[in-house]
C-alpha cells in the first residue's frame, strides 16, 4: 500500500507521530541521534527504492522534514509514538497548520453515526 511503511514487521501509517533512531558518525565516533515527528509521505514500490519523509517542528518553531531510504544502513530503529485516524495517502497539508489544528485533524476519534 502506498500510504503504509513496514520496517521490521511494523506497519506505520501516514500521519502516525514515530521516532526514528538515526546513526550519526562523527570522525571515528557514532552515536544515534532521535528524530521524532510524523510520518508525511511514502514513496516507492520495492524495499529498494522506497523512501519516506518525516516532518517535525524545531524548537525555535521552523517545520524540518528529513527523506529517508527505507533500507538505509544509518537506520537504528523505528518506534511508534502514537496512531492516527487519517486515511489519506500524502499528508502535505501538515505543513500549513498550528499544532493545535493539526492534533485535532490527525488524533481525533472517528464516530460513529448513530441511525434513528
Amino acid at each position: 500500500m502506498a500510504n503504509q511503511l513496514i520496517y521490521k514487521d511494523k506497519k506505520f501509517n501516514i500521519g502516525d507521530t514515530i521516532s526514528l533512531h538515526y546513526k550519526i558518525k562523527e570522525g571515528d565516533k557514532e552515536r544515534i541521534q532521535i528524530f521524532k515527528g510524523i510520518l508525511i509521505k511514502v514513496k516507492g514500490d520495492s524495499p529498494e527504492t522506497k523512501t519516506f519523509t518525516i516532518r517535525k517542528i524545531s524548537k525555535s518553531g521552523i517545520g524540518v522534514e528529513r527523506i529517508i531510504p527505507l533500507l538505509s544502513p544509518n537506520i537504528a530503529d523505528i518506534v511508534l509514538i502514537k496512531k492516527t485516524s487519517f486515511n489519506k495517502s500524502k499528508a502535505y497539508f501538515i505543513r500549513n497548520l498550528s499544532e493545535k489544528d493539526l492534533r485535532k485533524k490527525l488524533y481525533r476519534e472517528k464516530t460513529k453515526k448513530s441511525k434513528k
